[in-house]
């Protein structure tokens, strides 16, 4: 508890945990209207398999090149420009939820997975940064992952809630509301905004950014292992809508619910990651990876959508502890200079290596069945968790 204050108090840290924390909420909330518009007005899963390649697979090339413009600009400045650039967006979306031109959503849902992924890139450094200056790295991550854990339990149940009762366009016009909250937020103060060394271009800032994964063995097996998991991961992102209102019958809410029901397993694992932050980094992410994985056959096999949300609960606590285990011991390897190009670059992995495994769920999906997608997801995880788990075991070098 005295170290999470302590993290609570670091200059500037409450309102980046805010923004980062309400832009999820936002995501979330938003993430089950599109997704349900775009299945109901296509009627395909292919139609959401390219939603989610469209708003998170092809951003994952454009925001390595954002971020490295713009990582040396004030913190505050880029965030507030960004955020008010995806309110716009999601305003955008509203209006095609009325009159819907997939073309028009698969576009605006690009801009906005390009400004979402360089946001958190440019939030991650910056809180990075400040929380390695006041030497509570961990405690602060902690935190950060109990509020995203919370917003993920809330921002789903409200999405489906709010679109099966008023509509899709109503939810995507609150999400904008949510973005220009934050936007808002951090214009109210200026932000901690961290030193660097001179470069001689952006582009050579990407290359050095680069460099470092290549550079440092430690770095590269971290985001190689994760981006390979991460494969796995989200291959059933983009047919988790299928599943839960097709193969379980359970509707808009049930889709919200069972995302919801994900959300309260990362909150209880955000809870025991705070708990054993300081233990064994090896165990807490190939232990938690495993859990993963336990979860989405538990899914595979679910009857129903009470036992469907059970197993989801189980996946929900590994990710609550995987992400933020990662990201630690990452953050741990990596020099303050280059903490937003590295925590940009990894932003970017994490859409990128996805885009796999929304085809491949899409696929499965459409050639077999949402259960045979939930299978390959959960042995594939399974597989990596210990690969994962001796890549964190490596000592941090000076």
């Amino acid at each position: 508890m005295s170290a999470a204050k302590a993290a609570l108090r670091a200059p500037g840290f409450r309102r980046l945990a805010f923004s980062y924390t309400v832009n999820d909420l936002g995501d979330t909330f938003g993430l089950v209207a599109l997704a349900v518009l775009v299945l109901d007005r296509t009627d395909s899963a292919l139609g959401t398999t390219a939603l989610f390649v469209a708003g998170r697979f092809i951003p994952a090339f454009l925001a390595p090149l954002l971020t490295a413009r713009l990582d040396r600009a004030p913190p505050q400045s880029v965030l507030g420009v960004l955020y008010a650039l995806e309110a716009l967006a999601f305003a955008g979306l509203a209006w095609l939820a009325t009159d819907f031109l997939l073309v028009g959503v698969l576009a605006l849902a690009l801009v906005d997975g390009t400004l979402a992924i360089t946001a958190r890139g440019v939030s991650r450094g910056a809180i990075a940064n400040t929380l390695e200056g006041e030497g509570v790295l961990r405690a602060g991550n902690a935190v950060i992952n109990g509020l995203f854990s919370a917003s993920s339990v809330i921002g789903p149940v409200l999405g489906g809630i709010v679109t099966a009762a008023a509509g899709a366009s109503t939810a995507l016009a609150i999400d904008a509301g949510s973005f220009a909250l934050v936007a808002v937020v951090l214009a109210a103060a200026p932000l901690p905004r961290p030193s660097h060394e001179e470069a001689p271009g952006w582009m050579a800032r990407l290359r050095q950014g680069l460099g470092e994964i290549s550079g440092r063995p430690q770095v590269r097996r971290l985001i190689t292992a994760q981006g390979a998991a991460l494969v796995f991961f989200t291959l059933i992102t983009p047919i988790e809508v299928v599943y839960a209102t097709r193969t379980l019958d359970a509707g808009t809410l049930g889709y919200g619910i069972l995302l919801g029901a994900w959300g309260v397993g990362m909150l209880i694992g955000a809870v025991e990651f705070a708990r054993r932050r300081e233990g064994s980094m090896a165990l807490l992410l190939g232990g938690s990876t495993a859990a993963v994985g336990l979860g989405y056959l538990g899914m595979a096999a679910a009857p129903g959508i009470v036992v469907a949300c059970m197993a989801s609960v189980v996946g929900g606590v590994g990710n609550g502890v995987q992400w933020v285990a990662h990201l630690t011991a990452l953050q741990e390897r990596t020099p303050a200079a280059l903490q937003a190009r590295i925590g940009g670059l990894m932003e970017s992995i994490a859409a990128v290596a996805p885009g796999v495994g929304y085809l491949l769920g899409g696929v499965l999906t459409a050639a077999v069945s949402t259960r045979l997608a939930f299978v390959v997801a959960g042995v594939g995880v399974l597989l990596l968790a210990p690969l994962l788990g001796r890549a964190a075991t490596e000592h941090v070098e000076s």
